[in-house]
């Protein structure tokens, strides 16, 4: 009996860890709207259409600054960072996207922050932080 309970923890613990760490590794992954020339600036994590009846598309977040969320455009599961001899590129080469995102709510943990939350509501970041206003 206690073998059986024992591999139920174990399985349990394994289960909950890997939904955290698929939880974390997803944070950064935005949908945005995909067009070019417009500046609708829409952002959310769910599929959809955008602001100007464009398609959603998902990208993986870059950076937050100030009012401004900037975007590798390769797709939700890149990883990439910005590219050191071209700050309009991504790692991967793809242009970056920015998009403005004044009015929106982002993560109270500053310019430091690695949580990816961007939500149109107010509430509470997946890290526990209180989401802020972007002004």
């Amino acid at each position: 009996m206690k073998k059986v309970i024992s591999i139920i923890m174990i399985v349990v613990f394994v289960a909950v860890s890997a939904s955290i760490v698929m939880a974390k590794s997803n944070a950064n992954n935005h949908y945005v709207c995909g067009c070019d020339t417009c500046k609708c600036n829409s952002v959310s994590d769910k599929p959809g259409k955008c602001g100007c009846k464009k398609d959603m598309v998902q990208m993986h977040l870059i950076s937050i600054k100030g009012d401004t969320a900037t975007f590798c455009t390769c797709g939700g599961d890149c990883s990439c960072k910005p590219n050191a001899d071209d700050p309009s590129k991504c790692g991967c080469g793809k242009q970056l996207k920015t998009v403005n995102i004044k009015g929106k709510y982002v993560c109270a943990c500053g310019d430091t922050c690695n949580c990816g939350v961007i939500s149109d509501k107010p509430g509470k970041c997946g890290c526990g932080k209180p989401l802020k206003k972007v002004e």
